[in-house]
């Protein structure tokens, strides 16, 4: 028998903080940065994590990392989200080993840089599919379960270049940006079934991102001290509790989004500066 979506009864800045202990937790890109810490995070706080990525022997390190005794271990499935079949196999996990599902954390991403004339047109079809695409058709796919939990949530994990574009980033900005206005979208049409949707817009974060970039390399320009991936975990982990709309960890994300809001000259003037500097 169907179940009925979950209705809820006040707005979210009126309902009682989230309860993460024996929720059912899918977080994406947990073999490392982010993705990994949040993992991590969730199953100290007593959440049921299904984790996944790409890389099964960095997964299989997540689901041996060190957590309090009482704390549910993560349980994994390697897999590349980008694949349909794949995401139909982690819902199906899902409902086999955790009964179901309650949140969702889209974290998986990655990076190209490069002038934007001269990249192949696979690499902006590539970001977009790996960033916006499949974390989208995931939220599509998971919303038949999430509308039978007690308390669902989504969590997509963007970027503050989602605000403001950086010379050199176009398919990555795109793909946030895309991201970003999805967050939104979703979280009014959603409201009224009771599931939260969470973007979290990171800054510099410590993770492998400038490893695993599609094409280029890091611009000599390319500053900011990195927020370290726990602190970042624990901070969207908080809002998430506290049913936020979005969260920008750290003073360097949030000092990013304001002047993107109040003064976005600001950023190019400063961007000129460096890359005339460091040419």
């Amino acid at each position: 028998m169907a179940t009925q979506p979950h209705q809820s009864p006040c707005p979210a800045e009126r309902r009682p903080r989230r309860r993460l202990a024996g929720l059912r937790a899918l977080v994406t890109g947990a073999s490392s940065g982010v993705g990994r810490a949040l993992a991590l995070e969730l199953s100290r706080r007593g959440t049921r994590v299904l984790a996944t990525a790409r890389r099964a022997d960095r997964l299989a390190e997540v689901e041996h990392a060190h957590i309090p005794a009482a704390a549910p271990a993560p349980i994994t499935l390697a897999g590349d989200i980008t694949e349909p079949a794949v995401r139909r196999r982690l819902l199906e996990r899902a409902c086999d080993r955790l009964g179901g599902l309650d949140i969702v954390v889209a974290a998986a991403g990655g990076g190209a840089i490069g002038p934007f004339r001269t990249a192949a047109p696979g690499t902006l079809r590539e970001i977009m599919e790996l960033d916006f695409f499949a974390p989208a058709e995931l939220v599509r796919e998971a919303l038949p379960l999430l509308g039978s939990s007690s308390d669902p949530a989504v969590v997509l994990v963007g970027s503050i270049l989602g605000r403001h574009p950086l010379p050199l980033h176009a398919e990555y900005c795109a793909a946030k940006a895309a991201l970003a206005s999805l967050a939104g979208s979703l979280r009014a049409e959603l409201a009224p079934e009771g599931i939260d949707v969470l973007l979290a817009s990171l800054g510099p974060t410590q993770s492998e991102f400038w490893d695993n970039l599609r094409t280029g390399a890091r611009p000599a320009w390319s500053g900011g001290r990195p927020l370290t991936a726990a602190t970042t975990a624990t901070a969207i982990v908080a809002a998430l509790e506290r049913r936020r709309a979005e969260v920008l960890p750290g003073w360097s994300a949030k000092g990013f989004a304001f002047a993107a809001r109040a003064c976005p000259w600001i950023i190019d003037a400063v961007v000129a500066h460096r890359r005339r500097s460091r040419a």
